[in-house]
């Protein structure tokens, strides 16, 4: 079997719903937090190994909560987001507060990743096809055109990704004809609207298509692309002045400025798979309550691991 990694997302500042760690707020019916649903579907899928991009002085309760029990069931590795992680001749701005975004944290785990990998947030719950999907492509053997980045990234049906409880942000996927990303479209304020979707403006409601295909941050990639970010990270460095204390270096700004300039190739791959998480406090009742459900139907063992 070949190797794929799994590359989890954990080091999110605060909690946009307040109250805890995000990330570590137990939604399963024996104490199971969202990733541990995440991982065991990875493995199923044949991943073999789970890097765990975290900051440190999450260290400890990390490894107690989760961390620990899972390096029992596979490979574990640890990767730590710095806000003073740069490149020489760089320094954080004065009245800089957080780190530098999804792009710094993968760049994070360059010393431990060392074949191909899916990246996921730690506080999202995607389903079974998708990592079926991801880790599919990443080991097939289907070598790379010469100086073209070939990406993956999990489609989700818009429809399968909204909450009852207020308006969200998607980026919308254009496609060509063969499936391949076009661009994303970055959309605020999607709301349910009866079976549908549609955005909230000024002047009332407008329609989405609700079977549009969404990015959730569910990405593969080839081991290559750590570097395409170790290069890119210092040209973001230099062309942010003016806004040095909240820009962040992001992996859809990255993939499209990549894909703008012919250096990637971004295959969508649809998955049907209802996604879901804590966008709101609210939603965490929902979340619980659809656990409940797969367990009850079989989807999952229980306790998980």
């Amino acid at each position: 079997m070949k190797k794929a990694a799994l590359v989890i997302l954990a080091a999110g500042i605060g909690s946009r719903f307040g109250g805890g760690i995000k990330q570590l707020e137990p939604v399963g019916p024996n104490g199971e937090i969202i990733m541990d649903y995440s991982i065991h579907d990875a493995i199923e899928a044949g991943f073999s190994k789970v890097v765990f991009i975290i900051r440190r002085d999450l260290d400890e309760d990390f490894r107690r909560i989760i961390g620990d029990r899972i390096s029992k069931v596979v490979e574990v590795a640890y990767a730590y987001q710095a806000m003073d992680d740069l490149p020489e001749g760089f320094s954080v701005p004065e009245g800089r507060k957080k780190p530098w975004g999804t792009g710094q944290a993968v760049l994070a785990a360059r010393d431990v990743i060392s074949e191909p990998f899916a990246v996921i947030n730690a506080d999202d719950y995607y389903g079974k096809e998708g990592f079926k999907l991801l880790y599919n492509v990443l080991t097939a053997d289907d070598a790379s055109e010469e100086d073209i980045e070939k990406i993956y990234m999990a489609g989700f049906v818009l429809k399968n990704t909204l909450s009852d409880n207020g308006g969200v942000t998607r980026g919308i996927c254009r496609r060509d004809e063969e499936g391949n990303l076009i661009g994303i479209d970055e959309t605020k304020d999607i709301v349910k609207n009866g079976d549908g979707a549609a955005v909230q403006t000024d002047n009332g409601l407008v329609e989405v298509d609700p079977e549009s295909l969404v990015s959730m941050n569910m990405w593969g990639f080839s081991q290559s692309f750590v570097k395409e970010l170790e290069k890119g990270f210092p040209v973001f460095l230099k062309t942010i002045e003016g806004n040095e204390l909240k820009a962040e270096y992001l992996l859809p700004i990255i993939v499209d400025d990549m894909l703008s300039n012919g250096r990637a190739v971004v295959k969508v791959l649809r998955t049907d798979d209802q996604w879901f998480g804590v966008t709101y406090k609210e939603d965490k009742a929902f979340v619980k309550e659809s656990f409940e459900k797969l367990v009850n139907a079989g989807v999952y063992k229980s306790p998980l691991f």
